[in-house]
């Protein structure tokens, strides 16, 4: 199972993250296309460090959001999603040429990858905008129990999924994301380091209720924010090795 975690979201003299840290353990990039965070001078240095560790180049593209850091919902129209998407998409694109790397995906960030999970018309909006990009790329979305749904549309649009999950936050029997604000909602430590095992052994998570949900994920999502969350990464790299 690959790891990804989302990088580059940096800002001028503003310093998010310790990309530099994490990049040489994981193998997907998820780099900010400067609606949420990122900046050219950002793009250009990430691209370069994932270029160093040979990590897969990914686009991480948001509402027009840079000051609520992309995590508040926005009422755009389907071509306004479209737009919005192929413009960051492009431009992350564009870096990655002149950098002598390949983008090969796309990974919604933040409110708009909540309201892609849970919103059709917004999901069909996201797929639209990278089926119709001028190359080939991967869609990563949340691995749930209606993988199989988001697989079909996504197919009859010519798109490849990549599911993703994570190491560190507790399922709803649904397969969603148990919300930051619910009690028990994020893992530490050996709690992670289960659910991590469980995962790469039996395809499955235990939700909050106990219940035991299949996920078939291809990816799981890491954190480089700080030294403790690059430490965590390790121990998710030792325990998949």
């Amino acid at each position: 199972m690959k790891l990804n975690c989302d990088l580059g979201e940096s800002y001028g003299s503003w310093q998010m993250g310790l990309d530099a840290d994490v990049m040489p353990h994981i193998d997907m990039a998820n780099i900010a296309c400067g609606f949420h965070a990122g900046d050219a001078d950002v793009m250009a240095g990430t691209l370069a460090l994932a270029k160093q560790h040979g990590v897969a180049i990914g686009a991480h593209p948001s509402y027009p959001d840079l000051q609520g850091f992309g995590r508040r919902s926005m009422a755009l129209s389907h071509s306004e999603i479209v737009n919005c998407l192929r413009y960051q998409i492009a431009a992350l694109d564009g870096m990655a040429l002149s950098a002598g790397v390949t983008l090969s995906y796309v990974k919604p960030h933040g409110a708009l990858y909540n309201d892609m999970m849970a919103k059709p018309a917004v999901f069909a909006a996201v797929l639209d905008a990278v089926a119709g990009f001028y190359k080939p790329l991967k869609l990563m979305i949340l691995a749930t129990a209606r993988q199989q749904e988001f697989a079909t549309l996504a197919k009859a649009q010519g798109v490849a999924l990549l599911f993703e999950a994570f190491a560190d936050r507790r399922y709803t029997d649904e397969g969603t994301l148990t919300p930051r604000s619910q009690t028990g909602a994020v893992l530490h430590g050996d709690d992670m380091l289960a659910q991590v095992r469980q995962l790469v052994k039996h395809g499955s998570v235990t939700t909050a209720s106990g219940k035991q949900l299949a996920l078939n994920a291809d990816t799981l999502c890491v954190h480089g924010d700080n030294q403790a969350a690059i430490a965590q990464v390790q121990q998710i790299r030792a325990l998949l090795a």
